[in-house]
């Protein structure tokens, strides 16, 4: 009997210490849901956009969509989710051009039409500060919103600190990864210190000059609420968060409730 104990618990160690092991080195294929498309493509529902390709340091290019509008009040930066491409994510722009801004929103490597994979963090914020020094060539900085949504609040809070737009915005925000780890009841049984990728929101929030607004449902089901009440921590006087109430991750944004909200946000930042 005590024999076969052993052996039972030496083949769950074992297991587990695959798992460990699989996750650490295949961790992209965990975090990041790309839907990829067709060179050719057509995003025949969108109005009023533009495509373009932008070349990273190593060749790669990555496929983006400008939104314009006429007389535009500034240009929103958008940095959008896990999973889906531009085809799915191009459906936020109307939000925005409808408040007279025109909106800039990029797929990552892998992505859409985008060349390349995903392979590190620090790829991913270089990625983003390269896009980013490109759209400051249109739009003066001091026009430009930076928005993350969900796993794209991590890069967009290290984008905002690094730089000086005129506002950060953050739905849904991871306060980083290691810790929606640590909060999240399927995902306990991997170690949080072997993420590679740490995106650490709450760190980023701290050292951004600008304004900081914070919108999260309290029903959300994917990243929870607290991530967001962490945040408000590291708040400085004028930053703020707002509280969804009775609306989950992805559900809110074609709510009149969150469109309401982001109209308040940004004639208050105008």
């Amino acid at each position: 009997m005590k024999s076969k104990l052993s052996t039972f618990f030496f083949t769950i160690l074992v297991l587990y210490l695959l798992i460990c092991i699989l996750g650490y080195f295949f961790q992209e294929k965990m975090i990041f849901y790309p839907q990829t498309l067709k060179k050719d493509f057509c995003f025949e529902h969108f109005q009023n956009f533009e495509e373009r390709y932008v070349e990273m340091k190593d060749d790669k290019k990555l496929h983006a969509l400008l939104f314009r509008t006429e007389d535009p009040r500034g240009l929103v930066f958008y940095l959008h989710g896990n999973a889906g491409s531009l085809a799915g994510w191009g459906s936020v722009a109307e939000t925005f051009t409808t408040l007279k801004y025109d909106i800039f929103i990029p797929d990552y490597r892998g992505y859409g039409k985008s060349e390349g994979t995903v392979q590190s963090e620090a790829q991913l914020h270089e990625d983003m500060q390269t896009l980013y020094d490109r759209i400051k060539e249109e739009y003066p900085e001091n026009e430009i919103i930076v928005l993350g949504h969900s796993i794209g609040s991590g890069m967009a809070a290290r984008l905002a600190a690094v730089n000086n737009p005129k506002l950060l915005i953050l739905q849904a925000p991871t306060y980083s990864l290691p810790d929606l780890v640590r909060n999240t009841t399927p995902l306990q049984i991997f170690p949080s210190f072997l993420l590679r990728y740490k995106l650490e929101t709450g760190k980023y929030v701290s050292g951004a000059k600008m304004p900081v607004v914070v919108l999260h449902g309290d029903q959300d089901e994917v990243v929870y609420y607290g991530s967001s009440l962490k945040l408000k921590g590291h708040f400085k006087p004028g930053d703020t968060l707002i509280t969804l109430e009775g609306l989950g991750h992805n559900n809110f944004l074609d709510t009149m409730k969150y469109k309401k909200e982001i109209g308040k946000i940004l004639s208050d930042h105008q």
